[in-house]
């Protein structure tokens, strides 16, 4: 957006509105043409300076935006279902919402948020359900990666993703399978390449920096959200910050035998009391990962949010807002999370209620807030290695990619002081 655009836009909503039409109404219920544009076009609302609203609750999560003639052109170039409501109508919506004895509430989105998506170059978008549905619905994003974090510039960012990343150094322990691909090889060689240059002796304990880097970023008011490995990985490389859990075809030397009673728990964000599994050549990094127990056909495995308070409980709602409450699942290298793992002052968002574990978790730190979501593609059941991008035209209702763009604009409505 130029800025002589966005000075335009700005002198139209300071003009008069139309007649008897003071607001466009962006339903998220099951009328909403494209839910996930819709994200988009409410960014691009922020990102030109104009404050809007987010009915919680109502008709899904619906946005209130200014009538304005840039904003209704978005919408019809995006495809998104709006209406044009008169100010009557609009007050008897706030006035229902204000209703003690009804679930909605109304916040203000104010600015914005400034988003990086921490991710290794040469990444294509469909690596990663993020940075998939950010590019669809047209939210802009940096891409940064380890010596970025290293040298310091999460705080000039609100909101960080992290990419499918193993922080533990052990590749994703795609050992067994990919080591003799060229791939496989070739994101060895740069990583030990990267560690050395930012004088690292290993990319475990480079890993390791990213990873408290990207606490502090959170504990400064920053908001992290991350799905997939990039969840237990996170947590599992924070609690080995004292010991090596990497075998030597990691880093070059043996594990120390010990390294389980070494486990610092206290470090962790979501997750407690972990075991670590020890074979390099299994595809698993601990027992906090529930993906073994999906053991029902694909049209049964479905997992299902909680319903909060609006009132009382602004953050969860907003964080869950849908036009459904049950999602279809999806697999990945961490799906889910044993519920005996996570520690008590997690709040749990979503559950799989047929196996007793949870997918959507949320929790503060310092003054800022981090989300951990299962699954690898909303939309696809089981992503392997190589598949073809998921085609979001396809799903533009997704109930699951829904829940990581209510994450994106989250920030915008927590209005925090963010420590440097």
């Amino acid at each position: 957006m130029t800025y002589l655009f966005r000075i335009a836009l700005i002198l139209l909503l300071a003009l008069p509105f139309k007649s008897q039409a003071s607001a466009i109404l962006v339903p998220m219920d099951e009328t909403q043409k494209n839910h996930l544009k819709a994200y988009g076009v409410a960014y691009w609302v922020l990102e030109n300076e104009v404050i809007m609203e987010w009915l919680l609750n109502y008709r899904g999560g619906s946005f209130l935006m200014p009538h304005v003639d840039l904003i209704e052109e978005q919408l019809i170039v995006k495809g998104v279902s709006y209406s044009i409501l008169p100010d009557q109508k609009v007050k008897n919506i706030k006035s229902e919402i204000a209703n003690p004895e009804v679930n909605m509430e109304v916040v203000q989105l104010e600015t914005a948020p400034k988003i990086a998506v921490y991710t290794p170059s040469g990444k294509q978008p469909w690596d990663d359900a993020v940075t998939m549905v950010l590019t669809y619905a047209d939210i802009p994003y940096d891409e940064i990666y380890d010596s970025s974090v290293v040298v310091g510039v999460l705080p000039e960012y609100d909101w960080l993703h992290l990419h499918h990343e193993d922080f533990t150094g052990q590749y994703g322990k795609f050992y067994k399978n990919y080591h003799n691909q060229t791939w496989y090889q070739k994101q060895v060689k740069d990583n030990e390449r990267m560690a050395a240059q930012l004088g690292y002796e290993k990319v475990s304990e480079l890993k390791l920096a990213v990873a408290q880097n990207i606490k502090s970023f959170v504990a400064g008011g920053g908001f992290l959200f991350t799905m997939c490995s990039g969840t237990d990985s996170y947590d599992i490389a924070l609690a080995a910050h004292n010991t090596d859990i990497c075998e030597h075809m990691y880093d070059h030397d043996p594990a120390e035998p010990d390294f389980q009673s070494k486990l610092d728990f206290t470090q962790t964000l979501a997750f407690k009391d972990f075991t670590i599994v020890k074979d390099p050549m299994v595809y698993e990094y601990s027992d906090i990962d529930g993906t073994k127990e999906h053991r029902v056909p694909e049209s049964q495995d479905k997992f299902f949010l909680f319903e909060f308070s609006a009132k009382w409980d602004v953050v969860p709602t907003m964080l869950c807002q849908n036009h459904t409450m049950e999602i279809d699942g999806f697999m990945g290298q961490t799906t889910d999370f044993r519920k005996e793992f996570i520690k008590p002052d997690v709040l749990i968002m979503g559950e799989n209620k047929a196996m007793g574990t949870a997918r959507y978790i949320h929790g503060e730190f310092g003054e800022g807030t981090w989300t951990f979501y299962g699954g690898h593609d909303p939309e696809d059941y089981k992503h392997y290695v190589g598949d073809p991008p998921t085609d979001l035209n396809l799903h533009p209702n997704s109930p699951g990619y829904r829940l990581i763009l209510n994450n994106v604009l989250f920030p915008a409505a927590k209005k925090k002081k963010r420590k440097t």
